[in-house]
């Protein structure tokens, strides 16, 4: 067995940081792909689409390496919301989020020598009540602006959450244990801080 290569096609530093929590040595080289939706398309086709394009865009060019991507999507009330546009939308999507519960869809895709298996995993995430007070707050310390549904559940955001029902690594961007079972399926093993695949013939 061999340990490969690891390729992460995702900029996100939560994705970085969960890969390096269960040692997985990785180089990031993020897939600049159109994120736009087809028309007709719902939540989680898109988000394994978009998980799937990034890890084709990477592995085309690094066949010999273990690509991992990924794509977040949080739907509230059938409502998709992205990564807030300015303070102001980070601050209405909190408003829609307090004090309902809302579904987190995070699809992983891992690709190895022409082999490519992907899923959804699903989480249900409900808010505490918020007031204008504090969702203008947490807005305040910038950690909403560059997340999907304007919040971070490993950060500040976790004092807004009262339950997670699921995945709580999906919520941060990368189910850990969905996608070992991937890896597994294309012929990688997860050894505890190591991927592990067999030589080439």
């Amino acid at each position: 067995m061999i340990s490969p290569r690891v390729i992460l096609a995702s900029s996100s530093p939560r994705r970085r940081e969960l890969l390096d929590l269960v040692g997985i040595g990785h180089e990031v080289i993020p897939a600049d792909i159109d994120e736009t939706y087809r028309d007709g398309e719902e939540a989680a086709p898109h988000a394994l689409r978009l998980a799937r394009e990034k890890g084709a865009t990477i592995a085309v060019l690094h066949p010999e390496a273990v690509v991992i991507s990924a794509d977040t999507i949080v739907v509230v009330d059938g409502l998709v919301l992205g990564k807030p546009r300015d303070e102001a939308d980070a601050a209405r999507m909190l408003s829609m989020l307090g004090g309902q519960t809302h579904v987190v869809l995070t699809a992983v895709a891992v690709s190895y020598r022409g082999k490519m298996h992907a899923d959804v995993e699903s989480v249900r995430v409900t808010f505490r009540s918020l007031d204008t007070e504090r969702i203008g707050a947490y807005v305040a310390t910038g950690e909403p602006m560059d997340k999907a549904g304007s919040y971070g559940i490993q950060g500040f955001g976790a004092t807004l959450i009262e339950r997670v029902d699921g995945d709580y690594f999906a919520v941060m961007g990368l189910p850990l244990a969905r996608m070992v079972d991937l890896l597994q399926e294309i012929g990688v093993r997860y050894e505890f801080g190591a991927l592990l695949a067999p030589p080439s013939a």
